[in-house]
């Protein structure tokens, strides 16, 4: 059996496995541990490599930026149950009712809202969707756009912060997330634009897809309607100051950002009077299972990371991806058309803890920032959502949906979207500073730098080696170089 095989064969077995619908956490496991019995049987893998494991998994409950997610989690389930979308809806719909595809741009609007609160598509998606969709459906709106716009604006909590998928990401990029927050707001506002400049153009284009609301459904207007705005405005954004202002302002970490948010959820919660004890069971209920689902696919991450690093793995993704033409925009391209087609059968979770912990060595060698490549994987992710027809959010969307709307209409919706966000990948690659211009550090963004560090390192006069020396140091270097790197490989799982 050679060592150098056992790397694809792992990655193509394990590709196998999620696309037969095997469970992400036990196909993660079941892989790592047949392979590392095999390495063991054949001799090419130690057997203590696989005693790292449990200090792996105390790793796991040892990481304080985890904890982020159910706090996140639960913050967006109490707010998407008290009713907060449906006042927003309703209000911004009354606002921007009185112009053509004001509905449509009221959906964008609060989904934003809901993406800097909530963190969660689920919530966003399924809200506005019970919310939003009889009422455009009702007026005239056609079919396609209204179910289009709102599960694209429902995936905007993949890309505005307080995004799991920010935190995620950071966490498997070992990159800060108050550094990934800041650098992905200005592509989620960028979408935003993108989506609501999508809708302008088809009211002139196709008004009749997007029509006005008529005067006697504008029931707020004047000193009322500016009364509502800023009774419904006011303690959404004061929430979103709560956790992200003193995110961005360095006074909370992101975890603790996370528990004021689910306090703060509360309390607005029994401001509304819609807190009950149903309600935080719901709530608590949901936000355990999405937690032991993390919790269980990092496990069996780490159990497939052990045996795949044992049988060289990084250094053959790394050479896989450094060979290709272009250097960092090469790369850049390759990655994202992987994670696009992936995108279709697997979702964020399964990208982030398969993929990115192969891919971070891989950027940081071309001299990438692994925030901008972060938020690049994120807003790719985000058509995970939106891809027809197996994207969640198109599933939330059809749960939801009256009857009369087909499946087909909700993809076709959706496409659009996709485009858009696979644009703003390209506009991220071509324009760096979109997301490191937000952070303090300056960013590397090509492989100019490291070309020119290595040249230096290359020109450098090399010290002088005996022969006789050198010839034992090749002889010997052959035999102990495996051996050499599963000692690191052994101390770097051990943390000794």
């Amino acid at each position: 059996m050679n060592l150098e095989l056992l790397a694809p064969i792992m990655f193509v077995s394990l590709i196998f496995f999620l696309l037969i619908g095997y469970p992400v956490a036990f196909a993660l496991s079941a892989v790592g541990l047949f392979f590392s019995w095999v390495g063991i049987h054949f001799d090419l893998l130690r057997p203590e490599l696989l005693q790292a494991l449990p200090n792996q998994v105390f790793d796991i409950m040892r990481n304080d930026t985890l904890l982020a997610i159910p706090f996140f989690t639960f913050m967006g389930l109490i707010l998407e149950r008290s009713g907060m979308a449906e006042d927003m809806l309703d209000t911004i719909g009354q606002l921007f009712g009185s112009i053509r595809g004001g509905l449509a741009y009221a959906v964008i609007f609060v989904g934003a809202l809901l993406a800097a609160t909530t963190g969660v598509v689920a919530a966003s998606v399924i809200s506005m969707g019970l919310i939003s969709l009889p009422i455009m459906l009702r007026y005239g709106y056609d079919t396609r756009i209204a179910t289009g716009v709102i599960a694209a604006s429902g995936t905007l909590a993949q890309i505005i912060p307080p995004s799991l998928v920010l935190i995620v990401l950071a966490d498997q990029l070992g990159a800060s997330v108050g550094d990934m927050y800041a650098g992905a707001m200005l592509p989620g506002l960028l979408l935003c634009a993108f989506y609501a400049l999508f809708i302008f153009m088809l009211s002139i284009a196709k008004p009749d897809w997007v029509p006005a609301l008529p005067p006697e459904a504008r029931t707020l207007r004047g000193a009322k309607l500016l009364q509502r705005v800023i009774l419904v405005m006011i303690p959404p954004l004061l929430l979103i100051f709560l956790v992200l202002g003193t995110i961005f302002l360095g006074i909370a970490t992101p975890t603790e950002g996370g528990a004021m948010g689910a306090v703060g959820a509360i309390i607005l919660a029994l401001i509304n009077r819609r807190l009950s004890p149903k309600l935080l069971k719901q709530a608590m209920d949901s936000t355990i299972k999405l937690s032991t689902f993390v919790v269980f696919i990092l496990i069996g991450a780490r159990v497939f990371r052990i045996a795949f690093l044992g049988v060289n793995g990084d250094q053959w993704v790394e050479h896989l991806l450094t060979s290709l033409p272009g250097g960092a925009t090469g790369f850049l391209i390759a990655v994202n058309a992987m994670v696009f087609f992936l995108a279709f059968f697997l979702d964020f979770f399964e990208i982030a803890f398969i993929l990115v912990p192969l891919l971070a060595p891989v950027a940081q060698s071309l001299d990438i920032n692994l925030i901008w490549f972060g938020v690049i994987l994120a807003v790719n992710m985000q058509t995970s959502f939106m891809h027809p027809p197996f994207g969640f959010a198109l599933f939330y969307l059809r749960s939801v949906a009256p009857k009369s709307v087909k499946s087909t209409q909700i993809y076709w919706g959706a496409v659009p979207y996709v485009v858009m966000q696979l644009a703003m990948v390209g506009l991220l690659i071509a324009f760096p500073k979109l997301v490191t211009g937000s952070l303090h550090a300056e960013a590397k963004t090509n492989a100019e730098d490291a070309a020119a560090i290595m040249q230096e390192m290359h020109s450098a006069p090399a010290p002088e080696v005996p022969q006789t020396l050198d010839a034992a140091a090749g002889n010997a270097s052959a035999g102990s170089s495996n051996k050499q790197s599963e000692e690191q490989l052994l101390k770097e799982l051990t943390g000794q």
